[in-house]
Parts: structure tokens; C-alpha cells; sequence
């Protein structure tokens, strides 16, 4: 078995409860984590047998630009999406920050993390 990782992936997206997120918009720093075998892919040097990190960052883009109310929404659909498409991977883990929130204080980031799998 072994960790692929995506991390620092940045968008700028519409997610919030709060009117103004949905019209302004927000950066938003996205890391994903999952476990698959890498077996086929280090001994045979081909992509073919290897988790394609580029497809799963396409999914992340394109769920990242559906407005959503809440992050653990964007969370939860990434997960399905990624667990539904990639059957290799064992296990997965999304974590999304929004930059700034407006919550009527000075804070650089809310997070939210989930994951499946084990």
C-alpha cells in the first residue's frame, strides 16, 4: 500500500451561507490524501497501473466550482465522487480551508477534513 497526496491546490469558489460569500467568492486551499496498492505501478513504470492524480484533481475542480451552504457539503460530495470513480483507492481524505471567513473576527482559515475508508 501506499499515500498519493495532492496538497496546496487553491480555487476560488462560491461556497457560504451568507449571501455576499455567494456573489464575492473566496480562495479556498484544498489537500487530498488516499491510500491505494502501488504495487503494479513501481514495478511497471506505467500509468496505466497507477491511480491517475491528474483525474482526481479534475473531480476536485469540478466539485469545487458547484456553490455550496456549507463546507462539509463540498467535503462530503468530493469524497462520494472520488470513492464512486476510483475504486483502487482504499481510503481518502479531503480537507478544504476557506481563506478569511466572515465571522466577525480576524482568522486566516476554517477547515473542514473528512474521509472514508479506513
Amino acid at each position: 500500500m501506499g499515500i498519493l497526496e495532492i496538497n496546496d491546490m487553491i480555487f476560488f469558489a462560491r461556497h457560504g451561507c451568507f449571501a455576499q460569500e455567494r456573489t464575492i467568492g473566496n480562495k479556498f486551499v484544498v489537500n487530498f490524501r488516499g491510500k491505494t496498492d502501488m504495487t503494479g505501478a513501481a514495478a511497471s513504470d506505467r500509468l496505466e497501473d497507477a491511480v491517475n492524480y491528474q483525474l482526481i484533481y479534475n473531480v476536485i475542480r469540478e466539485e469545487m466550482e458547484i456553490p455550496s451552504n456549507l463546507l462539509e457539503h463540498v467535503c462530503g460530495r468530493i469524497l462520494k465522487r472520488l470513492e464512486q470513480e476510483f475504486p483502487a483507492l482504499v481510503s481518502g481524505e479531503i480537507s478544504i480551508a476557506k481563506l478569511n471567513p466572515p465571522i466577525g473576527g480576524q482568522v486566516g482559515a476554517f477547515k473542514c477534513t473528512m474521509s472514508y475508508g479506513e
